[in-house]
């Protein structure tokens, strides 16, 4: 069952946007006054979605995937997406599952990459004749570099990111314009199934290009918390069992003035659920 307490109730009710710019104070809007820039603005649009969960018994994974193809193939064919990540926990336990997970993604309309999840429970190896990519990785999309990181080892078990790894591509990194960080668990204990890696945090903390670092896993979770000036996004889940009320997804704009849009989709509701706007 869908879990939602009073805290969420709340929210969903309000419908409030919460715009957050490095170092303001936090303000609160109602849903009309939240507008996307002009499309000619933009310069890169991404999505992020995670927690599929294929496979899980006695879910709707099959329609929840299908849905969230839907939606973020209509996103592609309206305002545009230029790829698509998906955070983690792509399939449910059992490595069969990898093939008909990445059967529906492969439905997608635009390029897509994944991140392993604590419950992707495969083989490195075999993850990387699938998928075409190791546990870490990293690519860039212009002037904009993205590191993709391991948060689980293949039973589950949450991990802190190989340093050593991370530490080398943070430096080879650092001249790009915007970096991104990926990964399924968060490296701070402030959500119930984080993981703190105080190590890791501290070098994102260093990297002065680093513009926001986003999660999937905790289901419950679908908005924004900062640390040392850096911003940890969540984005709720597209399936399995439990969190966030509805099926939803995670919308990031960079545009030519050098702010990085990032705004929470509920498909159900014309609003985002909620809006933050990373400052240069």
């Amino acid at each position: 069952m869908f879990m939602i307490n009073r805290r969420d109730f709340i929210g969903l009710s309000l419908k409030s946007i919460v715009l957050i710019g490095a170092g303001s104070a936090l303000q609160s809007f109602t849903p009309g006054s939240f507008a996307l820039p002009p499309r000619k603005k933009v310069k890169l649009r991404f999505a992020l979605a995670s927690d599929g969960h294929y496979g899980q018994p006695d879910t709707s994974f099959v329609a929840h995937h299908d849905n969230m193809v839907a939606l973020l193939n209509k996103e592609a064919s309206g305002r545009g997406l230029d790829f698509t990540v998906i955070n983690g926990d792509v399939f449910h336990n059992d490595p069969k599952l990898i093939h008909p997970a990445k059967a529906a993604w492969d439905k997608l309309s635009m390029q897509y990459h994944v991140s392993h999840g604590n419950h992707d429970m495969i083989d490195e190896s075999e993850w990387e004749k699938v998928f075409g990519t190791r546990w870490h990785y990293d690519f860039k999309q212009g002037d904009n570099a993205f590191l993709v990181l391991n948060t689980a080892d293949v039973k589950g078990k949450y991990v802190c990111p190989d340093l050593d790894w991370t530490r080398e591509h943070l430096a080879r990194h650092r001249n790009a314009k915007n970096l991104f960080v990926i990964q399924h668990i968060t490296p701070v204990k402030w959500t119930e199934h984080g993981i703190d890696c105080p190590e890791l945090v501290e070098m994102f903390s260093a990297q002065p290009n680093l513009r926001a670092v986003f999660h999937g896993h905790d289901h419950a979770e679908d908005g924004m918390k900062e640390k040392n000036g850096k911003h940890y996004f969540f984005d709720g889940h597209l399936g399995g069992s439990w969190g966030k009320p509805y099926y939803g997804y995670r919308i990031v704009e960079v545009l030519r003035s050098g702010e990085v849009l990032c705004y929470q989709v509920n498909p159900a509701q014309e609003a985002p659920v909620n809006s933050t706007t990373v400052k240069r």
